[in-house]
């Protein structure tokens, strides 16, 4: 109900104030490289409490963020300067301007619902030619589509042969097993935690074998010592990140 003079005033006071309120080096996010005392609270799904400790005050970066940052600056070839052109799908804004700002015009993000992204695609029928990209990552899509089989099978399809892809799905069940309520209408814009189709389980990463590729499964405590996974904010919200070559 604001005017939009008002609005945009109190959005750069509270810019402005972000940094002494958050002032400290007990924290630190891999993803933007800045420090705070903390990390602030997160949460979505009403069901429960907000996460402490959970999103990075500079850049917004949650946990799996973090982790994924992390991984592919260390572990990864992507920013070794040799051109290679990436899929980013459902371009989450804390990595997305800095995947581009790193790739240029190698960089493509896109998404079925969300009009940022640059390129409308279904994952489950990605229409660019077999081996396509050089990289392309996916975090907490899987989850939302009915035939994810289908869209793991069209990742491995448009990555390269000598490519790599990071794959992220929450690892909430003993064994995969779908949502027997769900359904699916005509259009269902699949973004909310009441919309989750799949709960994974340990076996994701056959499921992922099964679609052609070769899986491996890196945990916090391959990339990181304890000490630095509490100062980056790694904890178990992080999850596992499913790293797949063809």
């Amino acid at each position: 109900m604001l005017p939009e003079r008002v609005r945009d005033s109190l959005r750069r006071a509270g810019d402005v104030a972000r940094p002494v309120r958050y002032y400290g080096k007990a924290r630190f996010c891999p993803a933007c490289g800045k420090s705070s005392c903390c990390f602030r609270p997160y949460g979505i799904d009403p069901r429960q409490e907000p996460r402490g400790d959970a999103e990075c005050v500079h850049c917004g970066a949650l946990e799996r963020h973090r982790l994924l940052w992390l991984f592919v600056s260390t572990r990864t070839d992507l920013f070794d300067g040799a051109a290679k052109k990436m899929l980013h799908i459902a371009p989450e804004p804390c990595l997305e301007s800095r995947f581009k700002q790193a790739l240029g015009d190698n960089y493509l993000s896109a998404d079925l619902y969300d009009a940022r992204a640059m390129v409308k695609m279904d994952i489950t029928n990605i229409e660019y030619p077999d081996q396509s990209f050089d990289v392309i990552h996916c975090s907490q899509v899987l989850q939302y589509v009915q035939d994810d089989r289908k869209a793991m099978s069209e990742v491995c399809r448009a990555l390269k042969s000598d490519g790599w892809a990071v794959l992220h799905e929450p690892i909430t069940a003993e064994k995969t097993s779908q949502n027997p309520s769900i359904a699916e209408p005509e259009g269902r814009p699949g973004t909310g935690w009441h919309d989750i189709v799949w709960s994974y389980g340990p076996d994701f990463a056959d499921r992922l074998r099964e679609a052609g590729f070769s899986v491996e499964v890196i945990k916090i405590n391959d990339l990181v010592q304890n000490d630095e996974a509490i100062r980056m904010g790694l904890t178990s919200a992080a999850g596992e990140i499913y790293y797949c070559t063809k």
